[in-house]
């Protein structure tokens, strides 16, 4: 039983690890990829949207959907939980250290919404799809970092995680905002009732997995019956969980959940979600024809170029302005770099185009975002490679 226990901590450790979380998704990605465009492509299709769930809480969900909105809430209550711990008590404690990632953040969603809109002006959905390219994939950016940049100072990874999940959150008010088609007001309520509770406990120093679990779920569930998407959940009930340690503790509550969730975001939730979302058709004419649509030409420039353009024209003018400093230990370049992972949508973008547009157009959508996120990828990883040279180089000079 010992050796058991052992095995299964060791597993849940390498889970753990951004790399094998970004490999996971890679592999999941490309199973769809190859499953969706093979003979058994029906069998793909039948199984996405086999429908799940009790019809009477209204949560009679297709596979396809629990994966974006069940497992998708773990994974954003995770980083939820890794942001607020940054905040509280991390690196971005330091005002003008939180700024920098903030105003880059909206910088990179204001400025490929604008690319998507101009480029894809006068298509049909356009005035809902501009959503796509405004979010950073947080666990496929952290990924190809921990790859390829073991010499870069470590707040640059605060620095990316801080706006992937500042960018996400906007992308999430926008689905909130474009994609309610009914708005539950008892719903809602119940939710903020299950949150303050959530927190009260908190407060009480409650620990028991017996009353949290059920608030969580039940958040959930009022969430999702209000309407709103949601992963919302996710995010509110991780900025609400206590991060500092009181002295009787081993560690904070915050810290405890997430070391616990963790792999199963990495090795489950994620894998499982770019499964069902990304098997789109993928052929010579499939993507010749992303060339010739505006909207997919708005979306794969929005994402490679404006993400760019956005986060380092934004942190250049906060840093001139003196409301932020670079990262410790990093420059303008090193911002450069990251701002090019920064055009890695995939998960969060594939979500909006599954919200925002239907059949052709949404599968088309999803192939941009998806060679977009390739392209940023690798060129992301050559500045990366080069940058953490470049640092390894100056410590060995120093």
């Amino acid at each position: 039983m010992t050796r058991k226990r052992e095995t299964v901590a060791e597993f849940a450790r390498y889970l753990r690890t951004e790399t094998v979380g970004g490999v996971l998704l890679l592999g999941a990605t490309a199973l769809a990829l190859i499953w969706a465009n093979s003979p058994l492509s029906g069998a793909y299709t039948a199984l996405r949207d086999l429908r799940l769930g009790p019809a009477s809480l209204h949560l009679d969900l297709s596979v396809g959907d629990w994966a974006k909105d069940g497992l998708l809430a773990v994974f954003f209550f995770v980083a939820g939980l890794e942001l607020k711990r940054e905040l509280v008590i991390g690196e971005l404690g330091n005002v003008r250290s939180a700024v920098l990632p903030v105003v880059a953040a909206v910088g990179g969603m204001v400025v490929p919404a604008g690319i998507a809109l101009v480029v894809g002006r006068g298509q049909p959905g356009i005035e809902q799809a501009w959503a796509i390219p405004v979010a950073t994939d947080i666990a496929f950016a952290l990924g190809v970092l921990a790859l390829t940049a073991s010499g870069l100072p470590a707040s640059l990874r605060v620095f990316l995680l801080s706006l992937a999940v500042v960018d996400d959150l906007g992308a999430i008010a926008i689905i909130a905002v474009l994609f309610t088609a009914h708005f539950n007001a008892l719903a809602a309520v119940a939710a903020v009732a299950l949150l303050a509770l959530y927190a009260y406990l908190q407060h009480r120093r409650v620990t028991t997995p017996w009353l949290y679990v059920p608030i969580a779920v039940g958040t959930w569930v009022a969430v999702h019956a209000a309407g709103v998407h949601a992963t919302i959940a996710g995010v509110a009930l991780a900025l609400l969980t206590r991060v500092r340690r009181d002295h009787y503790e081993r560690e904070a509550p915050a810290l405890r959940l997430e070391h616990r969730l963790q792999p199963w975001s990495a090795g489950v939730a994620v894998p499982v979600f770019a499964l069902f979302a990304a098997g789109v058709p993928v052929n010579g004419e499939a993507l010749s024809g992303l060339f010739r649509d505006p909207l997919a030409l708005g979306v794969m420039t929005g994402l490679v170029v404006g993400k760019v353009v956005g986060i380092v024209g934004a942190s250049a003018l906060a840093v001139v302005l003196r409301v932020a400093v670079w990262p410790s230990g990093a420059g303008p370049r090193d911002i450069v770099a990251v701002a090019v992972l920064g055009g890695v949508g995939f998960t969060v973008s594939l979500l909006i185009a599954d919200l925002s547009l239907d059949g052709a157009a949404a599968e088309q959508a999803k192939a941009a975002v998806l060679l977009a996120s390739l392209t940023a990828s690798l060129l992301a990883s050559v500045l990366l490679v080069r940058r953490s040279r470049a640092h390894q180089r100056a410590d060995t000079e120093g």
